[in-house]
């Protein structure tokens, strides 16, 4: 008689195509339906982006959702949620869970860019909701934004007020940045009093050639001139802010420069993979695996600095399991895991394994458990 193994399944998602949860299901049926009497454990991951809401609602007892509207990147509005988990320093409200994917995220968007409008607004909307409700700790997820306005919009939801010189408030995104003369924190809401934990796994500062203009404005849709346009607002938000030593700190320019926005307000920086596996305690159900199975959509020479597969499998190896890898490309040294499966090797495209991610993630499953 087969002896039943505990699997670990925590990746991260795919991103583009299929979230972090839904992929570990893929991966869990797969695992199933050739090994169906195995114990099987779902811990989705994420890194601060997509999917970080997900990993805390399904990793942790207790997770409470609760939904907000607010104003998305274009300006519409957007049905969004943060989470609400039990507090675990005494204090009462619990901790507050918010994503700027959700919120402000360029997913949200589609091809219709907006990369000189867009803005955080509905992110520090989400925000101030989980204040409202009395958290006694914020944790927020800042990947995936459509936009470069330096937290801007984050913070004038929290109070701030940013104006020209003739005292009125700029307008939202690149097109206000440029004009900002002045920053009036007179109104702006403090942070609870348990702290500000910020997750990014993005060291970039706020300018400069490896800045948040010239490394991902293109990936939000400026254009070269938009990308001197975004450098020289965020100047000009640092200068008003008197933050110039800020802006050097790493993870300032993560997120369009949200990550500078948070900082002064008084963030704590951390690798996102790292603090959602120590928040959710992740390592205490790689205790005992028999595996653990993680992925990503793209495994690569990036992969091993900091992303979830990377982390997840240095906590496995702590733990002394062995660790398999599931990727939609695998294009770097995956010799670190027991095995590597790729989506395109089974699919046999880039193209059709994006196109039935669920499908062939079922099929990396089943091919791990044979």
């Amino acid at each position: 008689m087969t002896t039943a193994r505990r699997i670990v399944i925590a990746p991260d998602s795919f991103k583009g195509s299929i979230p972090a949860a839904d992929a570990a299901v893929a991966i869990a049926e797969g695992w199933v339906r050739r090994r169906p009497t195995d114990h099987v454990v779902l811990r989705p991951m994420a890194d601060g982006g997509e999917g970080t809401l997900d990993a805390f609602e399904k990793s942790v007892p207790g997770a409470e959702r609760v939904p907000v509207r607010v104003t998305g990147p274009a300006r519409v509005p957007v049905d969004a949620f943060w989470v609400r988990l039990p507090a675990t320093d005494g204090r009462p409200g619990g901790v507050g869970v918010v994503e700027l994917a959700s919120t402000s995220g360029i997913e949200l968007l589609g091809d219709d860019r907006h990369p000189l409008t867009a803005s955080t607004l509905g992110f520090g909307q989400a925000i101030a909701a989980a204040l409202d409700a009395g958290v006694s700790r914020l944790v927020v997820g800042i990947g995936s934004s459509a936009s470069t306005d330096g937290g801007v919009g984050m913070l004038t939801a929290l109070g701030a007020r940013f104006m020209n010189d003739f005292g009125a408030s700029v307008p939202p995104g690149v097109d206000g940045l440029g004009e900002i003369t002045t920053l009036d924190v007179t109104a702006l809401r403090p942070p609870p009093a348990g702290g500000l934990t910020v997750l990014s796994d993005v060291t970039n500062p706020l300018l400069g050639e490896t800045g948040a203009a010239a490394v991902f404005g293109p990936q939000k849709g400026l254009d070269s001139a938009g990308v001197a346009r975004a450098e020289a607002g965020l100047a000009a938000l640092a200068r008003a802010a008197d933050g110039l030593d800020l802006a050097v700190r790493p993870g300032a320019g993560a997120a369009g420069g949200t990550g500078f926005g948070l900082l002064i307000w008084g963030g704590q920086m951390v690798p996102g993979s790292a603090a959602i596996a120590d928040l959710t305690g992740l390592a205490r159900d790689l205790a005992g695996a028999d595996l653990v199975i993680t992925g990503e959509g793209r495994y690569d020479g990036q992969s091993a600095a900091g992303k979830a597969p990377a982390h997840v499998a240095a906590l496995a190896a702590e733990a002394g399991a062995p660790v398999a890898l599931v990727a939609g490309v695998i294009d770097g040294d995956a010799s670190a895991f027991r095995r590597a499966v790729s989506l395109t090797d089974l699919a046999g495209s880039v193209s059709a394994a994006l196109a039935e991610p669920d499908r062939w993630l079922r099929e990396a499953g089943a091919t791990l458990a044979d």
